[in-house]
């Protein structure tokens, strides 16, 4: 490619790049959302592709914001920056995301906002401003963001569809696990060798010895930064012989080096004054200058900086680049830089803003100061009401560190710790447990470090090694903390079953064991305290044993009124350990569907979104086991958006349970195996017999019994805890259809026990039909009748039609071809309107050796509609409006609107009214009729 003249805006080349900001401002002003990271490494030329953008937006309106490095610590700082110009509508904002958008900006003070209903108003906030005019969102320095700010903008960003509003994020190359990973991506990269060589000799002017200039555009790489910097401030002999040009050293640092460079000459005064404007990164051109009054500085002072172009002051202080500002930084002594935060924490309003000055106070003293610890300490309180966890974080840390009494750092470090792990920092949270170690700690400290450490450990791995720290962290806070102890002990056991056959040692069992010599439950005793003895009676004494502790347990649970924030989240957080017990203890349908709903519903009411994707799992198994795979698909589509959204990991369960029943081999099995190596590499052996289980439903509705007795083998080894119960069933059924009795025999019998225990019609149910396919003549149709009627007064419509299944297959081997006929009829057309392929296509091929003509089909429903197009519109045929909608959803009422559109014409209906008669789901679920 020619060489060509740089362009007025500042870009050499970049037609690529500039063709894709060019459709980008295009298709927001035609009414369709965009999303644009420009990924490349420091210099490359991001802001001046954002300097392109911005000049050609005419008719569009502009929000802009920077990350900052000094800022990264304070909790929506680079939100507040892009929202600022916009709070005038926040009024117009539903009320929980006015509050929880006030709350995180520090316009009100609550309960600390759930980020993700900070997304949601946000989102709500910039739609509402594109409806008069489309709207362009640039975030520079995105690596600089704060964590709130940056998972909040990616949250909105995965979310915009039919708004008018683009967002363009400039990243730096080198952080592949950014929170905005995933979004459409142009990689700036250097430019081509002509173009660089262009740049560089409009660069330096008269002759330019060619080896030298070979050397600069070598170490450049392209990078226009580094080809306008490296050779400024060289004395002419470097530039004319090459030695003074460094080398081996990261190409930011480089350019950096070259700013220092710049700084050297300018006067002492214009230094400090640049030190000041760096140090205090808010850009407030008032208060800088009530600084420079303080430091002595005349205000002409800045006159050498901005012509050197490192520098602007307009409304806001401006930096030429982000390197500019942290080479006046770096290159300041310690001295220098705790004179000017001295400076600035005077200078700060202590009323307005007492969070800044107590961090520039902090920066501004040289070794322990109580007074300013004590300060750090109450801005870590302020910034858990806004909801800044990583913020409190921070300044609990700065505090534990500037504390000069052992015994009070100590409890600082461990607060501190606490805090890091909170906000997903667990390997600083870590460090400051080894702070804390050291310290003069008391015995209750010392066992709340041994629990926090411990649930570390849990978090990071969810493997064997949690179980016996929790249990050892129990007994320490046993006779210091007893309720806290029997919290630990709740822990301790939900770690042995997340561990299940993996565990090495401390076993369900042994956690059992030890859990009962808990503290004795206080008077009248909490819901925690009944789940507590229950979980600890089912695992030691089996579970004919633990059901009347657990049903009672689950019934206080159940029914728990919660008077606060605080006993919601309890409540919510105890929820997924108890709804297991009632699906694979206590066998309870009833309780299964009320507590996965209110989970649900209290989740989404109190703003405690955090928990959202952890419950919604759970009620996507409601759908599941009621045939409603289609509601059950968007459910998991939504947590693993919420999950994708907060950089965790996606749960895997309810997905490979929906892959297994609805029985397309590949696609399951792809699914079953991927959860594998992932629970075996964590020794999450919950997983491995949900794997077991999963395969045994698969291959059995495939008719390949033989290898259904593998995995149901796998899913009730050990008696595991979860889903053995399922498992002995799938067993049962497997071994008569390949002629070993004796392995359903065994297999019956232990699931006799659980079923009469548990004692509800799904239990028995289950079981009912288990007997059934071991027994012959009156006696098993008798048990087949039994089971039909049982499971048809429960939600578990497949397990049902499943019972029909098999009973058709038995009348079709007893001769009886009509009543078979009937059976078969019912179980595959209920087969076929949920999408369970495998086990429709079982009952086909009955039907067929009956002589019947049966067309394989799947419902037309479940093909077209996206699982997020079924949700919205099961959720508008439920009578709930456009915004209603998209507060649940976390989109906006315009895409809403927009995804209705599409159901409308997929399924040739106008209107709402007809959604009901259109979607099978919302029809009556009875599967006799």
């Amino acid at each position: 490619m020619a060489a060509t003249t740089p362009q007025p805006s500042g870009l050499v080349d970049r037609h690529r790049e500039r063709e894709q900001v060019d459709r980008l401002v295009a298709d927001v002003r035609a009414g369709r959302s965009r999303v644009l990271v420009l990924r490349g490494e420091a210099g490359v030329g991001k802001t001046a592709l954002l300097k392109y953008l911005l000049d050609g937006t005419s008719g569009c309106q502009v929000a802009r914001a920077a990350g900052v490095e000094s800022e990264m610590e304070l909790a929506f700082a680079g939100l507040h920056q892009l929202c600022a110009p916009m709070l005038g509508r926040i009024d117009g904002l539903p009320g929980p995301q006015r509050d929880a958008l006030s709350t995180a900006f520090g316009l009100g003070t609550g309960k600390p906002p759930d980020r993700f209903l900070v997304g949601l108003a946000v989102l709500g906030l910039l739609a509402e401003v594109a409806e008069t005019k489309p709207l362009v969102c640039v975030v520079d320095d995105a690596q600089w963001l704060d964590r709130e700010s940056v998972q909040t903008l990616a949250f909105v960003a995965r979310r915009l569809l039919a708004e008018r509003v683009a967002f363009v994020f400039a990243l730096r190359a080198d952080d592949d696990q950014h929170a905005l990973a995933g979004l459409p991506e142009l990689v700036v990269e250097g430019l081509e060798h002509a173009d660089a060589r262009t740049l560089l000799e409009a660069t330096i002017p008269g002759p330019l010895d060619h080896r030298v200039r070979d050397r600069i555009l070598a170490e450049a790489h392209g990078n226009p930064l580094a080809l306008l910097e490296l050779p400024r401030g060289q004395p002419p002999a470097a530039v004319a012989g090459g030695f003074g040009l460094p080398s081996g050293i990261p190409l930011a640092a480089r350019i950096e080096q070259g700013f220092v460079r710049r700084l050297a000459p300018l006067p002492v005064e214009t230094r400090r004054l640049l030190l000041a404007a760096a140090a205090e990164p808010v850009g407030d051109v008032a208060l800088l200058w009530r600084a420079a009054d303080r430091l002595e500085i005349a205000p002409d002072a800045v006159a050498p900086a901005e012509a050197a172009g490192l520098v602007e002051l307009g409304v806001r202080v401006r930096f030429r680049h982000p390197l500019v500002r942290s080479s006046v930084y770096r290159s300041a002594s310690p001295e220098e830089k705790r004179a000017v935060h001295r400076v600035l924490a005077d200078v700060t309003d202590a009323e307005i803003d007492p969070d800044r000055r107590a961090w520039h106070r902090a920066h501004a003293v040289v070794g322990a100061d109580e007074a300013v610890a004590a300060e750090l300490e109450r801005s870590a309180g302020r910034a858990r009401g806004r909801g800044g966890v990583a913020a409190a974080a921070a300044f609990l840390q700065r505090a534990a560190e500037l504390t000069p009494d052992p015994a009070v750092r100590g409890a600082r470090a461990l607060a501190a710790a606490q805090a890091k792990f909170e906000s997903a920092s667990p390997e600083a949270a870590l460090g400051l447990l080894e702070v804390a170690e050291m310290c003069p700690l008391d015995d209750l400290q010392r066992a709340r470090h041994a629990r926090l450490r411990a649930e570390i450990v849990f978090a990071q791995r969810r493997g064997r090694d949690a179980p016996p720290l929790l249990l050892a962290a129990a007994g320490q806070l046993a006779a210091l903390d007893p309720a806290l102890a029997r919290e630990t002990y709740v822990e301790a056991l939900g770690a042995a079953m997340y561990a299940g056959r993996c565990s090495s040692g401390s076993g369900v069992h042994e956690a059992a064991a030890a859990a009962r010599n808990a503290p004795p439950a206080p008077q009248p005793p909490r819901s925690i305290d009944l789940v507590l003895d229950g979980m600890a009676t089912r695992f030691s004494e089996g579970p004919g044993a633990g059901v009347a502790p657990l049903r009672l347990a689950v019934e206080a649970f159940r029914n728990e009124v919660l008077d606060g924030h605080e006993a919601t989240m309890r409540w919510l957080m105890l929820c997924p350990v108890v709804q297991s017990l009632v699906v694979f203890e206590l066998w309870d349908d009833d309780a299964f569907h009320a507590l996965a709903t209110r989970a649900v519903r209290l989740a989404r009411d109190t703003g405690a979104l955090t928990m959202l994707p952890v419950t919604l799992p759970y009620l996507a198994g409601v759908h599941l086991f009621s045939g409603e795979y289609a509601t059950a698909a968007a459910l998991n589509h939504e947590a693993d958006t919420i999950t994708a959204a907060t950089g965790n990991a996606a749960l895997v369960y309810a997905w490979i349970l929906l892959g297994a029943w609805r029985g397309a081999p590949a696609e399951a099995l792809e699914v079953i195996e991927a959860g594998v190596e992932s629970a075996t590499a964590r020794g999450e052996g919950r997983v491995l017999a949900l794997a077991g289980y999963a395969s045994s439903v698969l291959y059995n509705g495939l008719g390949r019994h033989e290898e259904s007795i593998e995995g149901a083998q796998r899913g009730a080894e050990d008696d595991d805890q979860g889903y053995a119960g399922g498992s002995l069933a799938e067993l049962v059924e497997a071994a008569t259809r390949v002629g070993r009795p004796d392995l359903a025999a065994a297999a019956l019998r232990r699931l006799d026990v659980r079923a009469r225990a548990a004692g509800t019609d799904w239990a028995l149910g289950m079981l009912a039909r288990a007997r059934a396919l071991t027994s012959e003549g009156a006696a098993a149709e008798e048990l087949y009748r039994e089971a039909i009627e049982r499971l048809e007064r429960t939600r578990m419509h497949v397990e049902l039609a499943r019972a029909r299944l098999v009973y058709g297959e038995w009348l079709r081997r007893e001769q009886r071809r009509a009543d078979a006929r009937e059976q078969l009829r019912v179980a595959h057309d209920r087969f076929v309107a949920i999408g369970a392929e495998a086990f429709a296509d079982r009952a086909r091929r009955e039907l067929t050796a009956l002589g019947e003509t049966v067309r394989k089909r799947i419902p037309e429903i479940r093909v077209e509609l996206t699982p997020q197009e079924s949700q919205i519109a099961r959720l508008a045929a439920d009578g709930q409006t456009n915004p209603e909608i998209g507060a649940q959803l976390f989109i906006s009422p315009r895409t809403v609107e927009y995804h209705l559109r599409k159901v409308f014409d997929k399924l040739s209906i106008s209107s709402r009214k007809d959604l009901r008669t259109a979607l099978p789901e919302l029809a009556p679920a009875g599967i006799g009729s």
